[in-house]
């Protein structure tokens, strides 16, 4: 994004990037490939430790790092979500949920 040069009314199409889009192309190159795709809730991911599964605020030091007030576990934040993410896909899975690709 910092590289490019646009006009002004070129920027705001340059930069929003749909989610919508985004699970579209997901949910197209998984059936392509025979993969199932879960939709799963992000609420509260960056705030719960994946570890313990404690969910406080003050979780999130910072944009980049996670450290939870219960047990002490530290991990970047972002990787920390993604655990969060995957556990609650795992959980779905293995309720019997179907794949929720279009």
């Amino acid at each position: 994004r910092e590289r490019v040069r646009l006009r002004k009314p070129q920027r705001a199409t340059h930069s929003s990037w749909s989610f919508h889009q985004l699970g579209q192309f997901i949910a197209y190159k998984a059936r392509r490939a025979g993969v199932p795709v879960m939709h799963v809730d992000p609420a509260y991911t960056s705030r719960t430790c994946a570890e313990c599964g404690h969910i406080d605020k003050v979780n999130r030091v910072s944009q980049a790092w996670f450290a939870c007030r219960s047990c002490g576990f530290v991990d970047h934040a972002d990787r920390n979500s993604s655990r969060n993410i995957r556990a609650r896909a795992w959980e779905l899975w293995r309720c019997g949920a179907q794949s929720t690709a279009p």
